[in-house]
């Protein structure tokens, strides 16, 4: 899919990408990201007047599905504003019920057009899952409920291959993108195209975000 076309200002504060379609929202997402990796963030640290334009009706126009590491700020690589994108992190971006219902409202009551799933390098979640399954160690409490639901990707993998667990982040994100498309109450949307799923990677490092499963 081609993303040239991504606005170089960016979204308004507070407001929906021009167009309010899917396309759109991922290309201003991506041009947010260009502008943090080159050190020429839009909306800087302006937060008092940015918080007060978005004061009102929020008309956000996408909604991310993250992971909780301290070291991925979702509003920040993508150089968003208050009010232009819905955030939701778990470890290792588990989708669970709750998350999933989230996502439904932010859809049906907000409009928003476009759902991102993002990983990360070096996720901590997707590493206690191969350790996990390589010892046979459940971790304590509800961390396991974040194993179990790794897991599949990480077998799909397979311990044995060398790369399981860059690979395993990768193959975990799209199937988080599968399972939001195969939603019941999603289906109408995406069917239509008003919405589209999008899976991605930050690097730790560069602090790129790559497209995984486009739209």
């Amino acid at each position: 899919m081609t993303v040239s076309r991504a606005t170089t200002a960016g979204s308004a504060p507070g407001g929906r990408a021009p167009g309010g379609t899917p396309r759109a929202a991922l290309a201003d997402l991506l041009a947010g990201n260009r502008r943090f990796v080159s050190g020429q963030p839009v909306h800087g640290h302006d937060v008092t007047a940015a918080a007060a334009s978005a004061s009102g009706d929020q008309q956000p126009y996408a909604v991310l599905l993250g992971c909780i590491d301290s070291r991925v700020p979702l509003e920040a690589i993508f150089d968003q504003t208050f009010g232009s994108i819905c955030v939701i992190r778990t470890g290792g971006h588990v989708l669970d019920r709750a998350v999933l219902g989230s996502i439904e409202y932010v859809v049906d009551v907000l409009g928003v057009p476009l759902i991102m799933v993002l990983g990360h390098e070096r996720c901590g979640a997707v590493d206690a899952t191969v350790d996990a399954l390589r010892t046979g160690h459940r971790p304590p409490g509800a961390l396991a409920h974040l194993v179990d639901r790794i897991a599949p990707a990480v077998a799909e993998v397979g311990l044995d291959e060398p790369q399981v667990r860059p690979l395993a982040i990768r193959r975990h994100v799209r199937r988080t993108v599968t399972a939001l498309r195969a939603d019941p109450l999603l289906a109408a949307p995406l069917h239509t195209g008003r919405i589209a799923v999008a899976g991605a990677l930050y690097d730790l490092a560069t602090g790129e975000v790559s497209l995984l499963d486009p739209p």
